[in-house]
């Protein structure tokens, strides 16, 4: 599929911006790896998922470190897809050469549309931030889930027995855990639903 250009003109002069759509989802990647992560929190996350991991839990990493690019790319599709904003009136950004306002109104929504599911955003409750713990290092996306009664060891090596449900990462007593590691829960609850960092935000 061809690449759609929409000429801009500036006060700089000419330049080309892409149209908005899933091929912006490959720009500006994001990690999914702990090495990405801030010292203090890197040690404690890394903790938190090992101790899971030994009690037999399932971790898988989504995102950690996030360039303020795609932060930017995904927060603005995310509120077109809502009609939580007009394609017309998302600011622009210095390092994306993006074109969100397509021949309609239709299809502006149905590219930024195309961009939230690319993402993975389809159950997201709330925009990703513009400035947030991830491109700050400071947070991690993971879903972690397990079968039966789940013991796992905290900071300070004390057993944890967990029998409640859910049985993943929306559960209040492995909230609790984690806290000792520093890894502490979305405060949002359900609107990010795999979304840890350093003071739950």
């Amino acid at each position: 599929m061809p690449i759609l250009l929409c000429t801009l003109y500036t006060l700089k002069g000419i330049f080309m911006a892409v149209l908005s759509g899933k091929e912006w989802v490959a720009k500006f990647k994001g990690k999914n790896d702990i090495s990405s992560l801030k010292a203090e929190f890197r040690l404690g996350v890394k903790s938190f998922i090992s101790a899971l991991e030994e009690a037999g839990a399932q971790v898988k990493i989504n995102a950690t470190l996030r360039p303020p690019e795609r932060a930017y790319l995904m927060h603005w599709a995310w509120m077109i897809h809502h009609q939580r904003v007009s394609p017309e009136d998302v600011p622009a950004h210095s390092n994306v050469d993006i074109e969100w306002v397509h021949s309609d109104a239709k299809e502006s929504v149905k590219a930024a549309s195309e961009m939230v599911s690319a993402y993975g955003m389809q159950n997201l409750k709330v925009a990703p931030a513009l400035n947030s713990r991830h491109t700050e290092g400071r947070a991690i996306d993971m879903n972690i889930s397990w079968a039966g009664v789940l013991t796992v060891a905290d900071k300070d090596k004390k057993k944890v027995t967990i029998k409640t449900s859910p049985k993943d990462g929306m559960n209040k007593e492995l909230h609790q855990v984690g806290k000792t590691y520093g890894v502490i829960k979305y405060h949002g609850g359900a609107k990010d639903k795999p979304h840890w960092s350093d003071d739950g935000r």
